[in-house]
């Protein structure tokens, strides 16, 4: 059991993904890397996944306490939250896509390259919902 100051960067960044050892897929038999399709999808997805919540979850909350008061107000806050189902299903979508291309590539991923693939797709779905509304103005 680790104690809480012992985690490596390695372990933060792999969100506790371990590669199976002896996996036939990967050349060099490389157990740090991602090598599988469902490995890759799913580190790919938990970043989007963890990061998505990040924003919507405190977004939807901190739009239920300004309008708490108001008679409609407050249920709006909660289409925010229930919101997030958007890009969770986008982010699964893209996230398989991803992964499908490096295996079709016979790359193997690191869990670095699984943190930023995941977090750029929330970025790229917040910027596109914030110019989609900047466009209605």
């Amino acid at each position: 059991m680790h104690s809480a100051g012992s985690f490596s960067v390695q372990q933060i960044l792999s969100l506790g993904l371990i590669p199976r050892a002896g996996n036939a897929t990967c050349p060099r038999n490389i157990t740090t890397s991602l090598c599988e399709f469902s490995e890759m999808w799913y580190g790919v997805f938990l970043w989007a996944l963890l990061s998505s919540v990040f924003i919507y979850v405190p977004a939807g909350l901190l739009g239920f306490v300004m309008l708490r008061h108001h008679k409609y107000g407050r249920f709006i806050s909660l289409g925010i939250i229930g919101g997030i189902l958007g890009p969770i299903i986008a982010a699964v979508l893209t996230s398989a896509a991803i992964a499908g291309v490096y295996r079709a590539a016979a790359k193997q991923m690191v869990p670095l390259e699984a943190l930023v693939l995941g977090i750029g797709q929330i970025f790229f779905v917040v910027a596109i919902a914030f110019l989609r509304i900047l466009a209605t103005l």
